[in-house]
């Protein structure tokens, strides 16, 4: 589940939150961030860059923390990985601490990969038919690459579904070939 450097900084927040009572504060400025991240470039360069000090880094990811709203603990959070230079681990982080807040809630998650963003209605409709699938709750980790083409690459634990459109003619050019 979470494991490696990320898992350990996933797990102190995590138990951090719980300890604190900011369990769904925490949750929800994490999905900020998340999307923050997907959205900006400069953000992104911001927390990968090693060229950025350690002040500087801290300055820069305290005013956007500031401006999504992230709650006390979750700035704290962020400030640590800046002083630490791990602000790179931020996207696994996040991803683990999902994990965790998954595993806590009784959910299983689900790593989509999309070629282009999914509304709010895709998101509850895939969940149900994974659910209905699996037998669980299902907890959606939606990432958007438009490299797929189009449809959808869902992993569940070491299961995969593979129904992206790059895939199918990857497939229809190899039968062609035989």
């Amino acid at each position: 589940m979470a494991t490696g450097l990320s898992g350990r900084y996933a797990r102190a927040l995590f138990d951090l939150a719980i300890e604190g009572k900011a369990l769904a504060a925490v949750e929800s400025s994490l999905n900020a961030l998340s999307e923050a991240l997907a959205e900006s470039a400069d953000l992104k360069t911001l927390i990968s860059s090693p060229l950025v000090g350690r002040g500087a880094a801290g300055a820069a990811i305290k005013g956007v923390a500031a401006g999504l709203n992230v709650d006390g603990l979750t700035q704290n959070f962020l400030g640590v990985l800046a002083a630490n230079r791990r602000l790179a681990l931020l996207p696994a982080v996040i991803r683990d601490f999902a994990a965790l807040n998954a595993a806590r809630k009784g959910e299983v998650t689900a790593n989509v990969t999309a070629a282009h963003k999914l509304s709010a209605a895709q998101q509850k409709a895939l969940a149900a038919k994974l659910k209905a699938g699996i037998g669980r709750d299902v907890a959606l980790n939606v990432t958007v690459d438009p490299a797929i083409l189009g449809g959808l690459v869902v992993r569940v634990g070491s299961r995969m579904i593979d129904s992206s459109l790059k895939t199918r003619l990857e497939n229809l050019g190899q039968a062609l070939k035989a």
